[in-house]
């Protein structure tokens, strides 16, 4: 693997030794992994169609990875979609078929239960908006490690079932998510446990990158001209926009094009409203039918806007009936059916659209990270109308075809 050198303040650069800490204790700003590069594009084209074909570039020995076949996940050329809204070349990443659980926290969390692994926990915890709780669930379940999840207790119940399946420690807490995120803060200082997205969030985030690496390589080896990605702590697409650099730096492109776009719920939009406005993150409290976007105060916001401001990229925020209508136009459309956070990003791509910020011919990818299936209960009452008839071919074209039979 390429050589871990440690982690660096992502605010004021101290360099810190590659152990479990998450913040710098100089300026208590973010850390991120450093590493001395090793890696080749036929290395990455000949290893196995999941994450870990780009095992160079995540911080975590062979030996101990855990790997749930997560990634890999296809690049839709979105033909339908695409004339709809007058683009030749849309792609959906559509990482709501992920493995184990469907939806991009697989990548994360398989890089964060290796390392924990690596650095020997024997219990692995996280606050959630659902999707991690998902996810590190499954990946305890695979490596047999205690599991230790916190969740707002309004999240879907369909979040809540997928997962409870796998056996861990659910907690329920009265609160939103960042009522649950300071409350897992507090937890992590007295026991002794592996918090994926507390002190093994360095590491943790590193798996984000292989959703920018997946997209260069299923495009030729080129970088997209627009990337719409849903915002929640901001740690996606900051990491994104690091995968797309690093791929610079090693020479595997030839340059990064890519203008990010940050996609949010109006009822939780502080990265979007800090890019709009003085570059400030001022937190909100969450009201909107998207739950897993929900964090009021990201944790990576600052880093975010500063990605956004590097690329010079675009950021919008859409409303819950915007929200919904865009879950349903991506399914009508290419049959993929997405969480409310793909609603989001669909509802915005529409919007920068309409505004005119993307030209016909651009390379366009929309990042769909989560199923469908996890946030059914948000379309009740906001679907197309089933019929009811009779088993009869006289009720059937009454009913449903508007037929009247001639009674003779």
């Amino acid at each position: 693997m390429s050589k871990i050198l440690g982690l660096r303040c992502k605010t004021c650069g101290k360099v810190y030794p590659a152990t479990p800490i998450y913040v710098c204790e100089e300026c208590f700003g973010g850390l991120e992994v450093i590493y001395e590069y090793d890696v080749n594009k036929r290395e990455i084209e000949n290893g196995p169609k999941n994450i870990w074909r780009y095992r160079k570039l995540l911080p975590v020995n062979e030996k101990y990875i855990v790997n749930s076949q997560a990634g890999f996940t296809p690049l839709v050329k979105a033909k339908n979609l695409g004339e709809m809204l007058g683009l030749k070349n849309l792609y959906i990443k559509n990482d709501s078929v992920n493995h184990p659980t469907f939806s991009f926290k697989d990548r994360v969390v398989s890089v964060a239960v290796s390392k924990s692994l690596e650095f020997g926990f024997n219990t692995v915890a996280c606050a959630s908006t659902g999707n991690l709780a998902n996810s590190l669930a499954a990946h305890a379940a695979i490596a047999n490690l205690n599991c230790y999840i916190f969740v707002p207790k309004d999240i879907s119940i369909s979040k809540i079932v997928q997962t409870l399946i796998y056996e861990p420690n659910l907690v329920l807490v009265d609160g939103n998510y960042d009522d649950v995120n300071r409350l897992a803060i507090e937890i992590s200082s007295q026991y002794n446990w592996a918090f994926v997205n507390i002190n093994i969030r360095p590491y943790y985030a590193e798996g984000s990158k292989t959703l920018a690496y997946e997209v260069v390589e299923q495009l030729n080896w080129e970088s997209p001209d627009f990337a719409f990605v849903p915002v929640a702590s901001g740690s996606l697409l900051t990491m994104i926009w690091k995968g797309l650099n690093e791929f610079d730096k090693l020479g595997l492109i030839d340059e990064v094009r890519t203008r990010l776009v940050a996609c949010q719920p109006m009822g939780c939009n502080p990265v979007v409203a800090a890019y709009r406005g003085n570059g400030k993150i001022k937190p909100v409290k969450p009201k909107t039918i998207e739950k897993s976007l929900a964090i009021g105060n990201p944790a990576d916001g600052i880093y975010a806007i500063k990605a956004l401001k590097e690329c010079n990229g675009l950021a919008y925020d859409v409303s819950d009936d915007e929200i919904i209508e865009g879950i349903r136009l991506l399914a009508k459309t290419e049959g993929i059916f997405t969480e409310t956070a793909g609603g989001v990003v669909i509802s915005s791509l529409k919007k920068a659209v309409e505004e005119g910020q993307i030209d016909k011919g651009d390379v366009v990818v929309a990042y769909i990270t989560g199923n469908g299936l996890k946030t059914q209960e948000v379309l009740h009452d906001r679907l197309k109308k089933w019929f009811e008839i009779k088993a009869t071919l006289e009720d059937f074209e009454e009913k449903v075809l508007g037929l009247k039979r001639i009674k003779k």
